[in-house]
């Protein structure tokens, strides 16, 4: 990953990359099989080729070879797409943006240039030991911040500090017009902008529905003057890590469903914009039995008065109610780090098994669970006819700064959350894959039993999380609901999602199973 300080080098290079040959890897390459599928195993790509971009002139290049010659291709940053939007059989073409990964703060624009395939580790790292800032962004390291910025980004510091998009000042897109040319386009967060709708498409419309993305830049809103210090947030210098493992053995059914409930109301007390307590986030691990114990995951910022006593009183609350053993278990005994240890562990902890497969399903909660949403989830977690360590429930704080945005700001428009879940299983096996598919649809549809099993935003839940994509939501065998699926990601959003995509791709170059469609009769 390179990093600088101006535009010019950068220029220079993709000149000269414009000049050179393309590079093409077809299946007799031994790197083939390594370029062939991402983060999730169940995926495996059998395309005519691959071709690696290494400058917007290339992807410009290869986008109109691809619809001159009709091929069907995809696009791959970073690879932790969840579905096949990107290796499925239909798939001819990969275009691989791995290698475009620059990290640089451009003074011509006045904002940090992001590529799409720098891994977000890396991009914390840059900006942190280059200018002192950051992004409040995810939580796995090897996630390319390709597909995971425009799907809106999400991390431990958005109480803090907002979603990534909160943060996006311009956006390159590589597009194709109703005439059939490919071209770069910059779009950007200024009103006044023609192509001001393509940078609002890209702050949470989700990857693979308007062009190819080949540069980002963020600048915090309202943020002034020349010092690259001063346009993203300053994370913590230091923070304190506080890793709870609850064991299941001191848990019963009504012991569970007080922790859970406990844990949101404490969120629902706590996350008023401006609230000191935004400087907490609290991952609740919610781990099948077999793991052994349920694990949560405290980080403060360390600079905030009080800090210590904050965590003390959140994990109090969280125990409130139940067992000496749980409330012992929850006894605050923090690590204090420097926040760039901390994320460098926290994101590397999350690494998965080479061979893993992964089904994952979300939703958002802006009230609290039932008792019998509670108890279902116990269950499922408790199950002794499955057995498998890597099933769980996440939940990740929401509220404070996220909240600060109106929902029809950005195209993401959950905002007055509590909390966002994900519902997962980690498996390696492919002979087991009906299992394991056959428990998280389970509970996912048993948890939302009365709303056609999926989470229709209705005042307590509010849909789903893009970047967790569920191709499940467009099924009727698993959403009997009525509710179409763009309603759970967009809600009101998604007419000008579609208005935006006839304009921009009006040939539906890009798509997949859950991208964005034209309006009816376009």
């Amino acid at each position: 990953m390179a990093a600088g300080n101006g535009a010019g080098p950068a220029q220079a290079a993709e000149a000269a990359e414009a000049a050179a040959e393309p590079i093409v890897v077809t299946p007799d390459e031994a790197r083939y099989d390594d370029m062939t599928s991402g983060y999730n195993k169940r995926w495996i790509g059998t395309p005519d080729r691959i071709r690696v971009i290494r400058s917007t002139a290339e992807a410009v290049a290869a986008v109109q070879e691809m619809v001159d010659t009709g091929k069907r291709f995809s696009v791959r940053s970073g690879g932790g797409c969840f579905e096949n939007f990107v290796y499925n059989p239909e798939i001819e073409v990969v275009l691989d943006l791995s290698t475009l990964d620059e990290v640089r703060y451009d003074a011509q624009r006045g904002a940090f240039a992001v590529q799409p395939g720098a891994i977000l580790l890396n991009v914390y790292d840059t900006l942190l030991h280059e200018w002192g800032v950051t992004l409040p962004a995810g939580l796995c390291y090897s996630v390319g911040m390709g597909g995971h910025a425009c799907g809106g980004g999400y991390g431990l510091l958005s109480r803090q500090f907002g979603l990534v998009v909160d943060h996006l000042y311009a956006v390159e897109v590589v597009v194709v017009d109703s005439a059939g040319k490919a071209r770069a386009v910059v779009a950007t967060a200024d009103p006044d902008d023609p192509n001001h709708d393509l940078w609002w498409a890209h702050t949470g419309g989700g990857g693979g529905n308007f062009g190819v993305v080949t540069t980002y830049w963020f600048r915090s809103p309202g943020a002034t003057g020349d010092d690259p210090r001063t346009l993203l947030p300053q994370p913590p210098s230091h923070v304190l890590l506080n890793i709870a493992a609850i064991p299941w053995s001191a848990v019963d059914g009504a012991g569970f469903a007080r922790l859970l409930t406990n844990f949101i109301s404490w969120l629902g007390d706590h996350s008023a914009p401006g609230a000191k307590e935004n400087a907490l986030s609290s991952l609740f691990g919610l781990n099948h039995v077999a793991t052994g114990v349920l694990t949560l995951i405290t980080q403060v910022d360390a600079t905030v008065d009080g800090a210590a006593d904050m965590l003390a009183d959140h994990l109090a609350a969280i125990g409130e109610g139940t067992s000496d053993a749980v409330r012992q278990a929850l006894a605050a005994a923090p690590t204090k780090a420097t926040w760039g240890q901390v994320t460098r562990f926290v994101s590397t902890s999350n690494y998965a098994a080479p061979a893993v497969r992964v089904k994952a399903k979300s939703a958002y909660l802006r009230t609290n669970f039932t008792a019998e949403q509670a108890a279902t989830i116990h269950r499922y977690l408790t199950s002794t006819d499955y057995s498998n360590p890597g099933a769980s429930l996440i939940i990740f704080p929401y509220g404070g700064q996220i909240a600060t945005v109106a929902p029809d700001a950005t195209a993401i428009p959950q905002r007055d959350s509590l909390v966002k879940m994900q519902y997962q299983a980690w498996w390696t096996n492919p002979a087991e894959d009906d299992q394991h598919l056959a428990w998280v649809r389970g509970m996912y549809k048993e948890v939302y039993a009365a709303t056609g099993g999926v989470p229709v935003p209705d005042g307590t839940w509010d849909g789903c999380y893009i970047n967790y994509a569920d191709a499940d939501l467009a099924d009727p065998a698993h959403n009997d609901s009525g509710v179409p699926w763009p309603t759970f990601y967009y809600k009101d959003n998604y007419p000008r999602l579609q208005r935006i995509k006839a304009r921009w791709d009006p040939r539906n170059v890009f798509h997949h199973a859950l991208s964005i469609a034209p309006p009816t009769g376009e």
